[in-house]
């Protein structure tokens, strides 16, 4: 296991670096120059070349990326442009409540998927597994932001049941949690009906392998043979989807973040891009990928320690 890991990791840092190449080659590529874009229209060509000296834009292309490689990896993302305040300070100050929403978000897509999977395996062929399959195909195929603006409408407009906007009073964890229902669900949603067809492919698949037929000739259950025997090897391709699915996740956040008005990262990146603050940019993207990274990770681990087969063959 500890050779896994070792190997897993190395993976992972190849593969935060290559991000950081790509990040730096698009962030560098777009129009514009930031200092300009800083201190608008009004500002002379000496507080432009300041701003661009404090910024390292007047260094060589290789020298900028050098210290963006080497700050990255000690942690030092540079100042905010117009504050002046450090790029991991404001941040990590809009990371947690980010993270509460793509925990909100795993919530409802395995809370609901993986039942709905089960039942429709159990159930094959039957109209309970054509509801599920119908149901599933279409959560996938509605976008998250149109989720959102529906759900802001049905249940925060029309109903009145959940509030439309924020996150919530600060040290109020129950106002807290009814403000990120509705965002985790628009969040979510979608990958019940990922999670839903995959559980219930991977059901199928293992109720008929050798070991569960030869548990239904002892006489066990069918519920104790589903649930304790097969499930535990079926969810293991579950577990590598929601890793992936943290990915798409994080950029459905950024649609939730703007339509209920919550604070998080994806609304700061998006307010970054239209001032061209390229330091809380970059910073943003790239501590958002180490944290991908970080969770695919987690996944491969898990999945690593559930089944030695997968820990052999890497």
């Amino acid at each position: 296991m500890l050779s896994y890991f070792v190997k897993r990791l190395g993976l992972a840092a190849a593969i935060v670096s290559v991000a950081m190449f790509l990040l730096f080659c698009m962030i560098y590529l777009i129009p514009g120059d930031p200092a300009s874009v800083a201190l608008g229209p009004r500002a002379t060509e000496e507080m432009r070349a300041a701003l661009r000296e404090k910024m390292g834009l007047n260094q060589p292309v290789l020298v900028q990326f050098w210290n963006f490689y080497i700050g990255a990896w000690t942690g030092d993302l540079g100042d905010e442009v117009l504050s002046g305040r450090p790029v991991t300070t404001v941040v990590f100050e809009q990371l947690p409540y980010t993270l509460a929403l793509i925990v909100g978000g795993i919530t409802w897509s395995v809370a609901l998927g993986i039942p709905l999977g089960c039942w429709a395996a159990v159930s094959r062929g039957s109209w309970a597994d054509r509801i599920v399959g119908i149901l599933s195909v279409a959560v996938i195929a509605v976008p998250s932001f149109v989720i959102a603006i529906y759900a802001l409408l049905i249940f925060a407009v029309e109903l009145r049941w959940l509030p439309a906007i924020g996150a919530g009073e600060p040290g109020n964890l129950g106002d807290q949690l009814t403000h990120l229902i509705l965002p985790s669900l628009a969040v979510g949603l979608g990958w019940v009906g990922y999670i839903a067809r995959m559980v219930r492919a991977s059901m199928l698949e293992v109720l008929e392998a050798s070991h569960i037929r030869t548990a239904r000739a002892f006489g066990l259950p069918d519920r104790t043979i589903t649930y304790r025997y097969a499930l535990s090897i079926a969810i293991l391709p579950t577990v590598t989807l929601l890793g992936v699915g943290i990915g798409q996740m994080l950029s459905s956040a950024v649609f939730a973040e703007i339509v209920f008005a919550r604070p998080g990262v994806g609304k700061l990146v998006y307010d970054a891009i239209l001032t061209r603050n390229f330091p809380i940019v970059t910073g943003t993207v790239l501590i958002t990928t180490v944290l991908f990274v970080l969770l695919n990770l987690l996944a491969d681990l898990i999945i690593g320690a559930l089944d030695p087969r997968v820990r052999s063959s890497f």
